[in-house]
């Protein structure tokens, strides 16, 4: 499948990083783009939830307000995750034939296969997840995605390594992912539990023992910009892929803007179904 786009954006907030998401799943699906692989980053750091998550429990809006930390819904499935110091990409492409035609369990068998050489590479042995982990959603930390490893997704010493997620439409998927490089664990628990301080020390431990990324294992510790074009490579050499570069097009940065504004930067969006008791914002009675 040669021809495909090489798009790397600068750090951008999280509602204009998944309205390019969107924007570019719409390319693909309306047949004006050939399939994508886009890097990106956050700034500032951002919780993402999944589309369906609900509820007070979900993340913690004082938490996040008070760190700086930005919040927006993704339109993929999921748990939360806190993006920031992380390779993350989205893959966009047709899955009505050629390389993605197996549905979407297959998808994220055949995108596995660079990131598992992507860790190889990197001296870190993945294991590929192939049925549903016995024990993975835990009482101490359900809203967590990187707590709970799906079919298709990578483990290393019992611990998730990447976490993805997939929207279809029409005849295109979208498939957006996240790698983390560092990650703060008393920070992620800040942000996505409840003040409930008696849950603290046993979630950390849970996340401990569940959460992985790269620099927990990696010596010399790996850079950003080494990471992304690592995972450039081994996603063209795995999959047999020919990337060109380039840069949004006028018609995908205009929809950004309009799906920024109607959605991913709007409380009615991103706040769905999080109760305004769970904020520090003042409430009308």
């Amino acid at each position: 499948m040669p021809g495909w786009r090489l798009i790397r954006t600068a750090p951008a907030s999280g509602a204009w990083n998944m309205a390019v998401d969107e924007a570019l799943l719409e390319s693909v699906a309306a047949g004006v783009s050939p399939p994508v692989l886009r890097l990106y980053r956050w700034q500032p750091a951002t919780v993402s939830l999944g589309y369906g998550q609900r509820g007070a429990d979900q993340v913690n809006l004082m938490a996040c307000r008070r760190r700086g930390i930005d919040l927006v819904r993704r339109i993929t499935g999921g748990r939360a995750v806190l993006h920031d110091r992380e390779l993350t990409y989205a893959v966009v492409a047709s899955h009505q034939g050629g390389l993605f035609s197996g549905g979407i369990l297959e998808n994220y068998r055949v995108i596995a296969r660079p990131l598992l050489a992507l860790f190889s590479r990197l001296g870190i042995d993945g294991e590929l997840v192939t049925g549903k982990p016995r024990g993975a959603v835990v009482e101490v930390a359900p809203n967590v995605c990187f707590t709970a490893p799906s079919t298709y997704e990578i483990v290393h010493a019992g611990c998730k390594l990447t976490g993805g997620a997939q929207k279809i439409q029409d005849s295109a998927f979208l498939q957006h992912g996240s790698i983390p490089l560092d990650l703060d664990l008393e920070l992620l628990w800040e942000l996505l539990n409840s003040t409930d301080v008696t849950r603290k020390a046993a979630g950390l431990r849970h996340l401990e023992h569940s959460v992985g990324w790269i620099n927990r294992w990696c010596r010399p510790a790996v850079d950003i910009e080494t990471l992304e074009s690592l995972f450039i490579e081994v996603f063209a050499a795995t999959l047999d892929l020919v990337f060109t570069a380039d840069d949004l097009s006028a018609g995908e940065q205009r929809r950004a803007r309009q799906l920024t504004h109607s959605r991913y930067g709007c409380d009615d969006w991103n706040l769905r179904g999080i109760p305004a008791e769970n904020s520090d914002e003042p409430q009308s009675s």
